[in-house]
């Protein structure tokens, strides 16, 4: 080896690694106590209680509900909206328009004589009679039934025309009882009324609608009264024959040949159909009973029914 060489001597073995320190007892003993420091766990700080949560909320809803009362008064007090203290619409209403406030008035009690008439035992007996025999006929039902028999026998009162008369000549016109039925002539309805004579006539005193059931009753009625004479209710055979034979346009016969046979079919409807109306009776003994007297009293007659 020469000794100017540069190599250096080689470095000494590594002796054996020192094993680590332990904790001094005394650190050992503080980090066993750490569960004992006020630090949150790993789940957290605790939960707020719920009712806790809730009453938060109802407290806020309560604060805002009473600053929009409170905003809305003062919006009020200050401003003076333009509707307040102004009447109610149907108060506007009927002071504006005077037809208005009649409608919406309570209305009043009808005292005539025509609503005691239509009242009275008597009258409801015979309605019930005209419609037990609609009824029998089987061309319509109870509902049907009652509401006809409530004009014809209430116009019958009203005309003093024996309802059993206006009972047949229902049965002999329109046996089916089609409220819009027209003839061959244009004849209209449940007794069959002449619009080309009649409704000019009569129609600003019963109105147009002649297939209206209640409408044409009137007409048909009182058309009968024109021809039928009878002050109570009262109708002689002789009438009655030359009543309805007018009723039914039947003067000479020369238009319908078979016409003079009208009064015997209004006759044999009655006899055959009306048992409940005439009970027994002929049809010509049933309409010969004044059935208007003693609804008013003795002395009167039915142009008081009309009142």
């Amino acid at each position: 080896m020469c000794p100017d060489s540069d190599v250096s001597p080689p470095a000494p073995a590594p002796g054996p690694t020192p094993p680590p320190a332990e904790p001094s007892s005394e650190r050992r003993d503080v980090e066993r106590d750490r569960r004992a420091r006020p630090e949150p766990g790993r789940r957290g700080a605790p939960r707020e209680s719920i009712w806790r949560r809730w009453l938060g909320v109802a407290g806020r809803d309560l604060i805002i509900i009473a600053a929009t009362i409170a905003a809305i008064i003062a919006a009020v007090t200050m401003m003076h909206p333009i509707f307040a203290n102004q009447p109610t619409v149907v108060a506007s209403l009927t002071n504006a328009v005077p037809a208005t406030k009649a409608v919406l008035a309570p209305t009043p009690k009808d005292t005539s004589r025509l609503a005691q008439v239509v009242a009275s035992p008597q009258f409801q007996k015979d309605k019930e009679a005209f419609k037990a025999d609609l009824i029998k006929t089987g061309q319509v039902d109870s509902a049907r039934a009652d509401s006809i028999a409530f004009y014809a026998v209430r116009e019958s009162y009203v005309e003093g025309i024996p309802p059993a008369v206006v009972f047949g000549v229902m049965l002999t016109e329109n046996s089916k009882f089609v409220s819009g039925a027209m003839s061959n002539v244009g004849a209209v309805g449940l007794m069959q009324v002449y619009p080309k004579v009649w409704l000019k006539a009569l129609s600003s005193k019963f109105g147009k609608d002649l297939a209206s059931d209640s409408t044409n009753i009137k007409y048909g009625v009182y058309i009968l009264k024109q021809y039928i004479k009878s002050d109570s209710g009262s109708v002689t055979q002789k009438n009655a024959s030359s009543g309805l034979l007018h009723y039914n346009g039947c003067v000479t016969g020369s238009n319908t040949p078979n016409c003079h046979n009208y009064p015997t079919k209004v006759k044999g409807y009655v006899e055959k159909l009306g048992s409940s109306i005439c009970g027994n009776k002929t049809f010509y003994e049933c309409i010969a009973k004044p059935f208007i007297a003693g609804l008013f009293g003795k002395n009167e007659t039915s142009s008081a029914a009309t009142q």
